[in-house]
Order: C-alpha cells, then structure tokens, then sequence
C-alpha cells in the first residue's frame, strides 16, 4: 500500500476512534442523566461505542469487503483482546509495580489502539 494511502487510513483511524470516543462518553452521559446508575450507563456507552467503531472501521478505516458474519465476530474478539490488554496493563503498572494510575493508563491508552490497528488491519478487515 503506498504511504500516502497508508497515513489517509491512518488519519481515518484517528477520526472513527475519537468518533467512537465521543459515542461512549455522550451515551454514558444520556444515559446518567436518564436515571442510570453510572457503571451501567458507560457500559452502555462502551456497546454503542463498539458499533460505532466498527461501521467506521469497516466501511471507512479499512474499506473492506469481508462478510458481516466474519468481521463482525472477529472485530469483537479484537475488542476483547484489547479489553484483556488494558486490564492486565493496569494491573501490572497499578498493582504489582505501583505506578501512578495516569502513568499507566496513558501507557494503556498509547497500547491499545496500535494493537487493535494492527490485528484488525491484518486479520479482521484484511482484504478477501
């Protein structure tokens, strides 16, 4: 793929992240100020979020043209993946070499989308 294709896709991927970023963060808020206990408003926020990402990713990020049936389980494998990532990210620098808690979620937030770019792009919406 030639570089300039490379940093368009690259630019797309920022923009569907923060578009999805954005989807979480003004569903979790609808969903407090409709009366929902704060966890379950974000995690309803996070579902959104995540289908959000994936048209986006799909359609635009990536343009592929692999099947639904597919992409879509993989994309939530990826999605899981990334989960289990942070997590264990957090527990390691939080609780086992007690770093400051904003040191290393930054180190998680850097992470995460180069995983999920990576694995998504070669296997998830890899052309057919």
């Amino acid at each position: 793929m030639p570089s300039g294709e490379v940093l368009g896709r690259l630019i797309r991927y920022g923009i569907s992240g923060g578009l999805s970023a954005l989807t979480h963060f003004g569903v979790g808020l609808a969903g407090v100020q409709a009366g929902l206990v704060p966890v379950v408003a974000s995690g309803v926020g996070f579902a959104a979020s995540v289908v959000v990402s994936y048209v986006l990713q799909r359609a635009w990020v990536f343009r592929s043209s692999r099947r639904h049936g597919v992409a879509g389980p993989r994309f939530l494998a990826v999605t899981g993946l990334a989960f289990s990532v942070n997590t264990v990210v957090l527990w390691v620098g939080s609780s086992v070499l007690h770093g400051p808690y904003a040191a290393v979620q930054a180190v998680a937030i850097v992470l995460i989308p180069v995983l999920n770019y990576a694995v998504n792009s070669r296997w998830t919406f890899a052309p057919v």
